[in-house]
């Protein structure tokens, strides 16, 4: 006799669901490593390439390098974040703080609340990073959030002023500096030169004990 199929609940793009059932069904779909829920609208992700992969790396490199000198920070790679009711974001990687009555590690280790900064792995403009998780975030308050466009070869940075995302520009030496991390400093050129060494030189020396 073969063995009783087991049904596995539906998770589609396009699916309208709220915060709850969303994660309910994506923590019962292990085989999908990658969805999203954006204003209860549900994005499940492609399978990812290393024209994703290698960036992301050089992303979460650059945070951890920082976070090393400040160990009273989080860095996040590709962690379950709670935005309210209807939205559950998964971004590549993140830096972030706590805050009384408001951003914290929940008792199952997801975030809850709005990191500080966040960034995103993005193939073209066209993806919806820069389209309906740009607005999700805005909406939230993240301070810094940084989308890199790897096939367009460029780096958008935004800044929240006002409640409003402003387009940040590198300085006459290609860097751009976090707003909410002092000392976080991003050398865009070297970035998108792969050329790591010199993204984490902006970052100073680690202190020796």
């Amino acid at each position: 006799m073969s063995a009783p199929v087991i049904a596995r609940p539906m998770l589609e793009s396009g699916d309208n669901l709220s915060r709850v059932e969303f994660h309910q069904r994506y923590c019962q779909r292990p085989d999908i490593k990658r969805a999203e829920l954006i204003d209860g609208v549900v994005y499940v992700a492609s399978p990812v390439s290393d024209f994703h992969g290698a960036p992301h790396l050089s992303v979460a490199s650059w945070l951890g390098a920082y976070r090393a000198r400040h160990p009273e920070l989080h860095a996040s790679d590709n962690v379950t974040v709670f935005l309210g009711d209807d939205t559950e974001v998964q971004p590549d990687a993140c830096l972030w703080r706590e805050e009384p009555d408001g951003l914290h590690l929940t008792a199952e280790g997801y975030i809850e609340g709005a990191p500080q900064l966040v960034v995103e792995v993005a193939a073209t403009s066209a993806s919806y990073d820069l389209h309906q998780k740009l607005d999700i975030y805005r909406r939230n308050g993240v301070r810094d959030y940084i989308v890199w466009r790897v096939f367009d070869a460029m780096v958008n940075w935004y800044g929240l002023r006002n409640g409003q995302y402003v387009l940040m520009e590198p300085d006459e030496s290609g860097i751009i500096e976090s707003q909410s991390f002092p000392g976080l400093r991003l050398n865009v050129p070297k970035l998108l030169a792969d050329d790591l060494a010199g993204v984490l030189a902006e970052l100073g020396q680690l202190p020796t004990s």
